[in-house]
């Protein structure tokens, strides 16, 4: 493997925990497809509504730290020129958002917030082909009190000039706040030639963007269609490309480093393709989840604990008939992985459809509801999930986990706050003793001060599993908390009231 760094830097940094630790709603409503969405702040059922979306493929979206939609960028197919739009949350063009390059490929879009606040925010998008230009380019959406729905204050900002691969992707840096930015080059009229092998990043944070990184990891790939999806605690990457390439590698959220590569299948030579479109991982990271779009589609699952990641492919649905497809797939806010077919009837495979042609293919989404269960038990239910009589083609949100945390335990195990810093009254302490037999962690706070506390327990990659807010009758605090039902490892108590933040580790084993 061999890697380039320009002006890099690796930084090391030790903070407290804060309250911003980890928005947990940011990823709660997914805009798509003909005027489709999805809201998910009640996890448990998930309700559709009418957006102004109307795209085949790329987009994002993002909502504040309540769950409420900020704002949402996608672009559209069959448009000259730059067709990326950027919509509000009232589903109107929001100020200065036409224009955004991209062409109405399928993850040409993807938005960062800047800053732990819900005022700024990077939309980042690639020139893949028929754009105005080859690249990797920047606007900048802002919020405040002259634009309350939000303006792109910046656009189209070029970072580089080359053709991209359809892939744009993002992780949380390990300190829970940055960002690395991912992308891949393409090379334009070299056919059947995958020497392609550059993954090329750059670190967002509160600075601005930078660290700009070229790898050269795995094997080679010669198509502009991929795409990149990281496993839910960060650590895996996986690479599919409309070629035939799977290929997964390990990550380091601290460093930005991608390694050891397992090719599972490698891309295809001239002749038939197996278009691997949609890939997702399960909420354990121990499943992957891919799909072929072709004339007859496929679901597959792997198994990443076998010997033999490739042997253990298991055929979950293979489709054939007019009007079925299989396409995209997404990990929900709910664990569940949501798959998006469009209707391909002989007169609808191509972008829009008629304004006639509503059918179960179209405005239903298919859902695996045990993901990280092996085989049938995964649950796949094809078009069980319906879209309000809205309508899907193969894409679905290109949104990164907003919500993952900081690295427990890893040299970045924290996150550096905008917010001024939490005082630490002398002599407070936390307590946290897990008692195996009860299985309920005891936790205690001594000598605290405040009137209002927020309790929080992370699990060791970042996610909050437990929260809740309460009155403090200082300067004791006292909970037990059953942990029945947990997985074994490391736990990081948070115990926040308005003048100091607690933390302590315990481990279930």
């Amino acid at each position: 493997m061999m890697i380039t760094i320009k002006n890099s830097y690796i930084f090391i940094l030790f903070v407290f925990f804060s309250s911003n630790v980890s928005a947990q709603n940011r990823n709660s409503v997914w805009c798509f497809g003909d005027s489709a969405g999805i809201d998910f702040n009640n996890l448990f059922n998930p309700t559709s509504f009418q957006s102004g979306m109307d795209s085949r493929g790329s987009c994002s979206s993002i909502s504040d730290a309540n769950g409420m939609l900020q704002f949402y960028a996608f672009t559209r197919a069959t448009i000259g020129g730059n067709s990326g739009l950027v919509f509000n949350n009232q589903h109107q063009l929001m100020q200065n958002g036409d224009s955004i390059l991209g062409q109405g490929w399928y993850n040409e879009v993807l938005i960062i917030p800047a800053t732990e606040s819900d005022s700024t925010y990077y939309l980042f998008s690639i020139g893949v082909t028929n754009s105005s230009l080859y690249g990797l380019f920047y606007s900048k959406i802002t919020f405040d009190n002259f634009n309350v729905l939000g303006a792109v204050t910046q656009k189209n900002i070029q970072l580089q000039s080359f053709a991209n691969v359809d892939c744009l992707n993002a992780i949380k840096h390990g300190n829970g706040r940055d960002w690395w930015v991912f992308f891949r080059r393409w090379q334009p009229g070299v056919p059947f030639l995958p020497t392609i092998k550059e993954f090329h990043s750059y670190l967002v944070s509160p600075n601005g963007i930078s660290n700009y990184t070229i790898q050269n990891v795995g094997s080679g790939s010669y198509t502009n269609g991929g795409k990149l999806t990281f496993s839910a605690s960060g650590d895996r990457l996986v690479l599919n490309t409309y070629a035939g390439l799977i290929e997964i590698y390990d990550f380091d959220r601290c460093t930005g480093i991608i390694s050891n590569p397992i090719n599972i299948f490698p891309e295809t030579i001239g002749g038939v393709f197996n278009h691997f479109w949609g890939c997702e991982f399960s909420s354990n990271g121990q499943l992957l989840y891919v799909t072929i779009s072709d004339q007859t589609s496929y679901l597959f699952q792997f198994d990443l604990n076998a010997p033999n990641i490739a042997a253990s492919i298991d055929t979950l649905w293979t489709i054939s008939n007019p009007g079925e497809a299989i396409g995209g797939l997404k990990r929900g806010p709910d664990g569940k992985i949501y798959e998006s077919g469009p209707d391909t009837s002989p007169l609808a495979f191509s972008y829009p459809y008629s304004d006639s042609l509503y059918t179960m293919y179209n405005m239903n989404l298919g859902v695996i509801n045990s993901p990280d269960s092996l085989g049938a038990a995964c649950d796949f239910q094809p078009y069980s999930f319906y879209l309000g009589g809205k309508r899907t083609y193969w894409g679905l949100p290109n949104n990164p986990d907003y919500d993952l945390g900081p690295l427990l335990g890893s040299p970045c195990d924290t996150l550096v706050s905008l917010a001024p810093p939490l005082i630490n009254i002398p002599n407070a302490e936390l307590l946290v003793y897990y008692d195996i037999g009860w299985q309920t962690a005891f936790i205690n706070g001594h000598n605290v001060q405040g009137t209002k506390v927020n309790l929080k327990v992370y699990d060791i990659s970042g996610k909050i599993i437990f929260e809740e807010n309460g009155k403090l009758n200082p300067p004791y605090y006292s909970k037990n908390l059953n942990c029945v039902g947990w997985a074994k490892g490391m736990y990081v108590v948070s115990l926040e009231t308005e003048t100091e933040m607690l933390t302590k580790k315990f481990v279930i084993e």
